[in-house]
């Protein structure tokens, strides 16, 4: 790793993180790392920083030969690209929190890095303050790595915590995590699931050594969830989370998908909430282990890119092993899911896509199915997040092919429902 070396930081954005990144700095001397420049859109705005710390002007910081790390904290996925691209071509390592750049540009920037040589880390980009990139890039050995489960999204969380524990509809809980400022004013990304995508994109990279984007996922948000969903998982005493999962199959291929989930009261993830997140790591000897923190907000994320600037001081840079091995992993589609489907017209649903239909509930403004389901008949469709349906994951979710045959001998008659 070599010796340590003095780090001058070039930073773009001031916002939550950035801000938070600065005073953090400020408390921490022994790290030898200071901000030299700091790149913002408007000038004119009042910050809590001396007004000389502040240019619009890019170059300022991407030419300046004595920056030799740039920190890109800006929400602007396009201009975040065009900037650390231009900064691991001029000769300096970068840390950056901006998810959905990393995951729409992941092969780019992996090749970019080993072409200059320099260092590109992203901590910040998934579960803001757990560091669970660099425990799964340095730790868990792709043939080892059953399993891992994931709540990566603060405000999702936070919005269901609230649905289940004060009982509100999800407007109420969505508008509440805004005044909070743990969902952004407009929260699509959030409430939609392409935050969590994003992130889960990264995680499957350092996990498994796959390289996959959001548009061949199966993902989807927390929109559709509503009180009789909830009642349902209570009365089973369970909770529903916004789960990211990557599960090894028998094939050896790899099953992965971010959908609510039911979650049992015995399960780790069960007890995150609010606005924290939750990774559990199931491995062939180390069993699970469990990593819980916030997943959100200024101090909780610039400590996760504190963390990188500090192995910056080290020459630490991501080896992307798994991505580098002979024999690579790879997703698969071929397995079966168990889902609970609520829904107000049995017609909309396609019943024939269900291998088994294990419960069904009639009832007079919505009913329920728990039946199991090919992964296929999901992805790239779209009946179960239209028509006011709603569609969670079951605990112990995956089915696969193997299985199935014994599932088609307990089933109810397809055919013999009705609304």
């Amino acid at each position: 790793m070599g010796s340590e070396k003095t780090l001058v930081i070039g930073m773009f954005g001031f916002g939550v993180v950035g801000e938070g990144l600065y005073k953090i700095l400020k408390q921490t001397p022994s790290l030898k790392a200071s901000i030299k420049r700091v790149c913002i859109k408007n000038t004119h705005k009042k910050r809590n920083a001396p007004a000389a710390l502040f240019t619009s002007e890019k170059n300022d910081l991407l030419l300046d030969p004595e920056i030799n790390v740039i920190v890109e904290v800006i929400n602007d996925s396009v201009a975040g690209y065009e900037i650390v691209t231009t900064a691991l071509k001029n000769g300096k390592d970068v840390v950056s929190a901006s998810k959905k750049m990393l995951s729409e540009h992941l092969g780019e920037l992996i090749e970019l890095q080993q072409s200059t040589g320099k260092s590109l880390l992203y901590e910040a980009s998934a579960c803001a303050s757990i560091p669970v990139i660099r425990n799964l890039e340095e730790y868990y050995d792709n043939d080892l790595l059953h399993s891992i489960k994931a709540i990566v999204n603060g405000s999702t969380n936070f919005i269901l915590t609230k649905m289940f524990e004060e009982h509100l509809a999800f407007k109420e809980a969505l508008l509440l995590a805004q005044q909070l400022g743990f969902a952004e004013s407009d929260p699509t990304l959030d409430i939609e699931g392409f935050d969590a995508a994003n992130k889960w994109v990264l995680l499957l990279a350092h996990s498994y050594g796959i390289n996959t984007n959001i548009k061949d996922m199966l993902f989807n948000g927390i929109t559709q969830i509503n009180e009789i969903d909830a009642k349902v998982a209570q009365s089973k005493n369970q909770s529903i989370k916004l789960v990211a999962q990557a599960q090894k199959l028998n094939n050896g291929k790899v099953a992965s998908f971010l959908l609510p989930q039911f979650i049992d009261a015995s399960e780790h993830l069960y007890f995150v909430k609010n606005e924290y997140n939750g990774v559990v790591i199931e491995s062939g000897f180390a069993d699970k282990q469990f990593f819980y923190g916030k997943g959100a907000g200024s101090f909780p994320t610039g400590s996760a890119v504190l963390s990188d600037i500090a192995a910056l001081r080290y020459g630490y840079k991501y080896e992307y092993k798994k991505l580098n091995q002979s024999i690579k992993a790879a997703l698969s589609n071929e397995f079966h899911l168990r889902v609970y489907v609520s829904f107000e017209n049995i017609e909309l649903i396609p019943k024939n896509e269900f291998i088994q239909i294990e419960e069904w509930h009639a009832g007079n403004e919505r009913s329920y199915l728990i039946g199991t389901i090919p992964f296929d008949a999901l992805l790239h469709k779209s009946w179960w997040k239209s028509n006011n349906t709603s569609l969670i994951l079951m605990p112990q979710c995956i089915v696969e092919n193997a299985q199935v045959n014994d599932l088609k001998k307990m089933s109810l008659s397809l055919a013999g429902l009705e609304a």
